[in-house]
């Protein structure tokens, strides 16, 4: 299995599968191509379904460095992944055959037809939840120890960063106001959200809504092409940060208690990557922000000093009441519903650490067991429900409005 480093990537939004992935490829072909005269790039799947709403389009033209054709294929669907590209060099005014096939897989890593996986070497010889708690109580060590026993010291200083840039996604969030780009007239309200104060709020009320505004300030910078950190994607980038922010504000936790939390987190995104996806084209929402809450839950766990067992039914019933959720954006963007439902999870991740607390002891459901069913859910699920936007939400918003604005700006 490999490093946490993969779950944790510094990059501009609004989505890890649609701009990060095909911008990184197109550079690796760009790269590899440097005498063609221009490209032609071909999206498929989700890619090409909502490609102009996550500014897919953008982000290749951006990387390419000369021209480029990019046509949305929507109609192909016998594909190796819901996010496939192929990448085409054209010289003298005509396309080379041959294409760069490319999927796009998730939380900005791809995988090219034809090459090997990837030149990472796994660090986790153990691969399950199970694996790792049986290992963990035979040495004794909590989770955030084995993290780092198997990552090195090093990891830490990378956390710093991880956090650094998760703080500075919620400052920025909170002090920016204005409509976000792509047609849909989505006001910021972070910054709202966060100023209503009352004198006679009730300490709750005022959890949720801190939580609630830390969340929407990460997901607005992420849809505004802000600097985020994918955990574990940029959809989903809002709900660890905005937990854990608040936890350390209410209760003045350290920063190095903040890093473990956040290996405990990673270690949790991993073993989803890992065994299942966390791609909402692939697996629908459930992959997305499903696994934030798991990891956000487990990251609170590993603050509150919890046990293992409690972590791990935390992170269970965090993920288990997200099964079956559906990825409908309306329009393509990472606006609606992807903006709350950061705060509606980063809200579900702290009641799931507080059920675990007192019920752990009862459970019935591995984390691990509900890994595998969210996998399976999702390839149940029909395409117009994993990051089409030809269902669901989407689909009856459209219906509604006889509109479909485009994100023109990337």
């Amino acid at each position: 299995m490999k490093s946490i480093r993969d779950i944790y990537k510094i990059g501009k939004g609004p989505s890890s599968s649609h701009t990060m992935g095909p911008a990184k490829a197109m550079s690796i072909y760009a790269s590899e191509h440097p005498d063609a005269d221009s490209f032609e790039v071909i999206l498929y799947g989700s890619l090409a379904d909502t490609g102009e709403g996550h500014g897919t389009d953008k982000a290749i033209e951006m990387t390419a460095g000369k021209p480029v054709k990019i046509i949305f294929n929507t109609y192909d669907r016998n594909l190796p992944h819901e996010n496939t590209m192929d990448i085409y060099e054209v010289k003298g005014g005509v396309r080379c055959e041959n294409p760069m096939r490319v999927m796009s897989v998730g939380g900005g890593d791809i995988e090219i037809e034809g090459r090997a996986e990837s030149f990472d070497i796994d660090i986790y010889p153990e691969t399950t939840f199970s694996k790792i708690s049986e290992y963990c109580k035979k040495h004794r060590m909590r989770l955030s120890d084995y993290v780092i026993m198997r990552e090195g010291e090093s990891i830490l200083n990378f956390l710093y960063t991880v956090w650094e840039t998760m703080e500075s996604a919620i400052h920025d969030g909170l002090t920016t106001s204005g409509i976000l780009p792509g047609g849909l007239e989505v006001e910021r309200k972070a910054q709202h959200i966060f100023n209503q104060r009352h004198i006679d709020e009730s300490p709750t009320t005022r959890e949720n809504r801190i939580v609630c505004a830390y969340a929407y300030a990460v997901s607005e910078q992420n849809a505004d092409n802000g600097t985020i950190v994918t955990a574990p994607t940029c959809g989903a980038c809002a709900v660890l940060p905005s937990v854990l922010k608040y936890m350390q504000e209410k209760h003045g936790f350290k920063d190095m208690q903040i890093f473990r939390a956040l290996a405990v987190a990673g270690l949790i995104g991993t073993l989803v990557k890992e065994n299942a996806s966390i791609s909402g084209a692939e697996c629908g929402c459930q992959a997305e922000i499903g696994t934030a809450c798991s990891m956000a839950s487990a990251a609170l766990g590993e603050l509150f000093e919890m046990g293992i067992d409690q972590i791990e039914y935390a992170a269970e019933i965090a993920f288990e009441h997200h099964l079956g959720l559906t990825c409908d954006p309306i329009c393509g963007l990472v606006q609606i519903p992807c903006i709350e439902r950061n705060a509606v999870a980063a809200m579900r991740a702290i009641n799931a650490v507080s059920l675990a607390n007192f019920l752990s002891d009862s459970r019935k459901i591995s984390l691990d067991l509900v890994i595998k069913t969210m996998y399976e859910t999702g390839k149940d699920l029909s395409h117009h429900y994993r990051e089409t936007s030809t269902g669901g939400l989407a689909k009856l918003y459209n219906d509604t409005n006889y509109l479909r604005p485009y994100n023109s700006e990337f």
